[in-house]
């Protein structure tokens, strides 16, 4: 499995108890979606590699894991060690809600402007998301925010935005 493919769940934290459990922080918005996993894959050694889970014990954004076939010891050693799934293993999103990896190329349709340009990435700041916008080589970034977005197409592939007043205009002065 690539890295291409997955999505990040989160990290292995800590261990927990003598039995050779751990500690997952789960970086995702449900974490009680991820309830019934039987498995996931470690980065160990910048590869993925599949771990299978015995049994596991989900509070707030953390869950207590038991590994399948694996010592106290063996467990220990992953603490620090990134969580991936697959991508086909996320919830899909409807309306207004996506996943930034999902709009890369989608066309960006101003309300005032009209086409502006083309996602080329989303800068994810731990303070505000930017949508970066490519319009003719030019760089546009807009705020990820509810306020601003008013329609997702994915069939279309567009994002309706009504951006804030002369922000775009910033980007597109020669």
């Amino acid at each position: 499995m690539d890295k291409k493919d997955c999505f990040n769940l989160g990290k292995i934290t800590k261990p927990f108890g003598l039995k050779g459990e751990v500690v997952f922080f789960l970086d995702v918005d449900e974490p009680e979606n991820y309830a019934a996993l039987d498995s996931v894959f470690v980065e160990v050694k910048n590869q993925l590699v599949p771990y299978f889970i015995q049994s596991i014990r989900i509070n707030g954004n953390k869950a207590t894991v038991l590994f399948e076939d694996l010592s106290r010891e063996e467990s220990l050693a992953l603490v620090g060690c990134d969580l991936y799934l697959p991508l086909d293993l996320l919830p899909k999103l409807t309306g207004k809600k996506f996943y930034f990896h999902e709009i890369i190329g989608f066309t960006v349709i101003d309300s005032e402007k009209g086409d502006i340009g083309t996602v080329a990435s989303v800068i994810d700041y731990p303070a505000q998301p930017l949508f970066q916008i490519i319009n003719n080589g030019t760089e546009i970034l807009l705020p990820v925010i509810d306020q601003i977005i008013d329609s997702v197409d994915r069939d279309k592939r567009t994002i309706a935005v009504t951006a804030p007043n002369g922000l775009i205009d910033l980007y597109l002065q020669k």
